[in-house]
């Protein structure tokens, strides 16, 4: 399946349709329907904008591939590694601290 294609099928999954429904408001059959979730077809573009109105999106929108899971995903992952990173130079902070306070104090005995 391809990327548009999951992204008509979650979609579709997302109005509680059938695709049997889908196919009817788009006046195909269903094993062409199918064929356009399951990346089997290409699609053209008089289809595409016909898609993209029945599902309320822009062309630009249904043609985007970004999924919103998956931004979130991305999006959590970078907030997490922000936080270590700054747990990081926190630690490295102290030990800087610490190194010029041993170097004070050995110059202090000297």
């Amino acid at each position: 399946m391809n990327a548009l294609g999951k992204k008509i099928r979650l979609l579709r999954h997302q109005k509680g349709w059938s695709q049997e429904d889908v196919a009817k408001r788009l006046d195909i059959s269903i094993p062409a329907f199918s064929k356009i979730e399951t990346g089997i077809t290409d699609v053209n573009l008089s289809r595409l904008n016909q898609i993209s109105k029945l599902f309320g999106l822009s062309l630009v929108q249904l043609l985007s591939t970004t999924d919103s899971e998956e931004e979130k995903q991305i999006q959590d992952e970078i907030n997490e590694l922000s936080k270590k990173l700054q747990t990081r130079e926190t630690e490295v902070i102290e030990l800087q601290k610490k190194v010029i306070d041993l170097y004070e104090q050995l110059h202090k005995k000297s």
